[in-house]
């Protein structure tokens, strides 16, 4: 075991000067050092591609904001502690793409080449600490990996969504027809040689033909008015409903009334059961405000993604989604302090959240 630490701290150390990454000082581990990478990234991707919607002005004003975030994220020297070892950390590659940008007019094609070059390199590092993420956590024990994969995939949020049953009104479109077939099965008459009572039998296959079509006409508009206005009511319901992370609303419940819950939850001791009660009750306060848009199907690296043009929002949500994640998927056991921050955030996220539109 020993010479497997220190075979994996010496893969580290040369990775780190391979790709020439920082993260902040006050980083605690990996994991943390990946949030930030993956933060600028995604800022980066996110001005070489805005969003059809914003204007000249607001993703210059947002790419004004990104560009003040590397010096706080990325400084160009910097040490990492990991293993009672300090790594020395050279990010000069990043000042000297800065530089280059900052030679560049605003309009000039140039720019968005050098932010692809930029956001390719960070990806890049994101990959490798993925890389010696997953290598670290081989020394646990593959079983109990499984069977937490297991259950997770189990959970409402992953599943498919089942395919919509056949609507009422082909539902009643089969049963006429079964119906009329019963009633008015079709003439078996026998061949003739003579072409006068073919003619006949001709017209006979018509008229019945007529018949039937007559009958589903009459059904038809004397009894569709009545299954269409049902089945628009019946759908109107289901749209109403509202599904969080698998968790299907009550009707009229609202963010204030859940985070109740999760303060509920909280003083019977299910610490756990509070934080996940919590978060729902956040995405529903930021869809109250139009800031997100609620899906049945959406994690909660999605609403985080949703928010990330928001940089004071997304700082704030970050945190409480890390502190989600970590008790509720990572089955990591929760204690006041944990509740007490997360309420904590809680309450900064929704002030936050109150100065924003989406």
């Amino acid at each position: 075991m020993r010479k497997v630490l220190t075979g994996f701290r010496q893969n580290l150390f040369f990775a780190l000067l391979m790709l020439s990454f920082s993260f902040p000082a006050a980083a605690a581990n990996l994991a943390e050092y990946r949030e930030n990478i993956v933060h600028l990234k995604d800022d980066v991707d996110l001005i070489v591609s805005p969003d059809d919607d914003s204007t000249e002005a607001q993703n210059l004003a947002f790419e004004k904001e990104v560009l003040a975030e590397f010096p706080k994220l990325l400084p160009a020297q910097d040490k990492i502690e990991w293993e009672n070892s300090t790594f020395e950390i050279n990010n000069q590659w990043i000042y000297d793409a800065l530089g280059r940008l900052a030679k560049e007019p605003l309009r000039s094609p140039k720019r968005r080449a050098i932010f692809i070059e930029i956001g390719e390199r960070l990806s890049a590092i994101e990959k490798k600490l993925d890389e010696l993420e997953q290598a670290a956590a081989a020394t646990g024990t593959k079983d109990e990996d499984k069977r937490k994969l297991a259950e997770i995939l189990r959970r409402e949020e992953y599943q498919k969504p089942e395919k919509p049953d056949q609507s009422v009104i082909e539902n009643l479109y089969r049963r006429i027809v079964e119906w009329l077939a019963e009633m008015f099965p079709r003439p078996n008459i026998p061949s003739a040689d003579s072409s006068g009572f073919q003619s006949f039998s001709f017209v006979l296959q018509m008229l019945l033909y007529a018949v039937i079509l007559g009958a589903i006409a009459f059904v038809v508009y004397r009894f569709a008015p009545f299954f269409i206005n049902k089945y628009r009511l019946k759908e109107k319901r289901v749209k109403s409903e509202r599904v969080i992370l698998g968790e299907r609303l009550a009707e009229g419940a609202t963010a204030q009334t859940l985070f109740s819950e999760a303060e509920n939850l909280a003083r019977q001791g299910n610490l756990r059961g509070a934080i996940r009660k919590g978060y729902i009750a956040l995405l529903c306060e930021l869809s109250d405000k139009k800031i997100i848009g609620l899906s049945q199907h959406k994690t909660n690296r999605d609403y985080l993604r949703d928010v990330r043009k928001q940089i004071n929002l997304h700082q704030n949500m970050s945190g409480l989604t890390d502190n989600y994640e970590r008790h509720w998927y990572g089955f990591e056991n929760a204690n006041e302090k944990d509740w007490e921050e997360f309420r904590s955030g809680y309450k900064q996220a929704v002030a936050v959240g109150s100065g924003s539109r989406r």
